[in-house]
């Protein structure tokens, strides 16, 4: 492929972004910003979660890890006990957090810790959405722009930081006047996107292989590959309990007390509503996971059977992350695969990016600005000011990831998960399933020291102490410390304002 057929198809992908940020920000105002009027179908929002919720790192990431390279990540198709482990998570979001959210007609979710425990916890917890929401979504457009830049602008002398630079720019561009209402269309013409490019991807490869849909899954056994459950060896990451405890807890952080996504579920009208969309697409997603590993096993059997592409991977690093770039686009295969792998690719970029530079500008405007209860004129130059200051934020962290070595970014993603979420849902989790009163300094607190002291003693001791590696049941622990902690410094009260 050209780089001049890349660029065009990238051009044209924005302007159409462009045209749907034209038409949604027609009569946009700040309520339009931050919850889309309230009045998002549910199925369109189903549906561009999906795109959110994979992104760049499970649209690269995910197919990499599939094959038997690194036995520290866990090979083969451990990765889906996490994602049936997420469904639980989902289910947890609908019918415990969610019916929370709508009661008290919430626009950043963390105003709800303000009235549970009190204004310090409250700007403690959307200190740690900031965090969280930064490095994940800094990490995720990280991983594109890399493989972007690698295959595409570095060939044309552009420098990584004008990569990035640009990418953020136009972001900014579609989605400072209509927000999450642009939001929710976009995010749904990048997941269409990114799901006929892994379909294609899938289809045009085993016909490569001579192989029908029935014969995937034995091909992919047949080379050693395809073992979903990990049984035996408690002491490994990817034991199948830690797999789905550890999908559930990440749903439940990553998710239920994200603002990011709950900023979309809550711009739809109604709670049963936005119930029927996330289970829905609980469903849905789990299904797309499973194409997406499957993807993965045909990426490392068509290397197996065509080892000459080993030498063009190693010349990319030879990284997981660019298994699959490499194959859509120097492996020998139909354009056409090379053109939805990159279209798919920019989605992946987007999706996760667009939604959380509108997240974190609601955040920062309305929990540590206070611009709610600021004049209406001000209030849209707080949210326009915030706006651009969390895009410059944004761009710098992705620099900084780029300046240091970097290897299984979806594992990252995660590993850093757990010490910024975990505080997050024990909190909710305190606040939700009981009655007891804590003094507001003391929740503050206690939040911050146990993620510390956890992250110091896992780091630092824990490996002198046992073999036993922690996945991402570790945010589980972490929730499950900061609860119990926090319940042994309250008393019982039954006067509590919100509940």
């Amino acid at each position: 492929m050209t780089n001049t057929l890349l660029i065009s198809m990238l051009v044209g992908y924005f302007a159409v972004l462009l045209l749907i940020s034209y038409f949604t920000g027609k009569k946009a105002d700040n309520d339009t910003f931050y919850t889309g009027n309230r009045n998002s179908k549910w199925y369109v929002v189903a549906f561009g979660m999906i795109g959110a919720s994979l992104s760049g790192v499970t649209f690269i990431s995910i197919p990499g890890t599939i094959g038997p390279i690194d036995p520290k990540i866990g090979a083969e198709f451990t990765y889906l006990q996490m994602a049936l482990g997420y469904i639980a998570g989902y289910a947890i979001i609908a019918f415990v957090l969610l019916p929370l959210y709508y009661r008290m007609n919430l626009t950043s979710i963390y105003e709800y810790l303000k009235g549970r425990f009190g204004n310090y916890t409250y700007k403690m917890g959307a200190g740690f959405f900031l965090v969280s929401r930064l490095i994940g979504a800094s990490l995720r457009m990280y991983l594109v722009a890399d493989v972007l830049h690698e295959f595409i602008f570095s060939q044309m002398g552009v420098d990584f930081w004008m990569t990035v630079t640009l990418s953020i720019l136009l972001i900014w561009i579609y989605t400072f006047k209509g927000g999450i209402k642009t939001i929710v269309w976009t995010d749904t013409l990048q997941t269409l996107f990114m799901l006929i490019a892994v379909g294609l991807s899938v289809y045009f490869i085993s016909s490569e292989l001579h192989l029908g849909i029935s014969d995937i899954y034995n091909s992919i056994s047949e080379h050693d590959m395809g073992q979903m459950w990990q049984t035996e060896d408690v002491y490994a990451k990817n034991f199948w309990l830690k797999g789905l405890l550890g999908g559930m807890f990440i749903t439940l952080g990553m998710t239920g007390v994200d603002q990011d996504m709950m900023q979309k579920n809550l711009s739809v009208s109604s709670l049963k509503k936005s119930q029927k969309n996330m289970m829905v697409f609980s469903i849905v997603l789990f299904f797309v996971n499973v194409v997406f590993v499957a993807l993965g096993g045909l990426l490392f059997v068509y290397v197996q059977d065509n080892p000459e592409l080993f030498e063009v991977w190693a010349s990319h690093g030879t990284k997981g992350d660019r298994l699959f770039p490499t194959i859509a686009l120097e492996g020998g295969l139909q354009l056409s695969v090379g053109v939805f792998f990159f279209l798919g690719l920019i989605a992946a970029a987007y999706s996760s990016a667009d939604s959380a530079l509108t997240a974190l500008t609601t955040s920062f405007s309305i929990d540590f600005l206070n611009s709610k209860s600021k004049p209406v004129d001000q209030q849209v130059k707080i949210r326009k000011y915030a706006h651009v200051g969390m895009s410059v934020v944004l761009l710098i962290v992705i620099l900084v990831f780029n300046s240091m070595e970097n290897d299984g970014v979806v594992w990252k993603l995660f590993s850093a998960a757990n010490y910024t979420y975990g505080p997050l849902l024990g909190l909710f989790m305190f606040g939700v399933l009981t009655n007891r009163y804590i003094a507001d300094m003391y929740s503050f607190l206690i939040s911050i020291v146990v993620a510390v002291v956890l992250y110091l003693f896992i780091t630092f001791i824990w490996a002198d102490l046992t073999t036993y590696q922690f996945g991402s049941e570790l945010l589980g622990i972490n929730a499950g410390l900061v609860y119990l902690t926090l319940w042994l410094f309250s008393s019982k009260t039954d006067n509590l304002a919100i509940k």
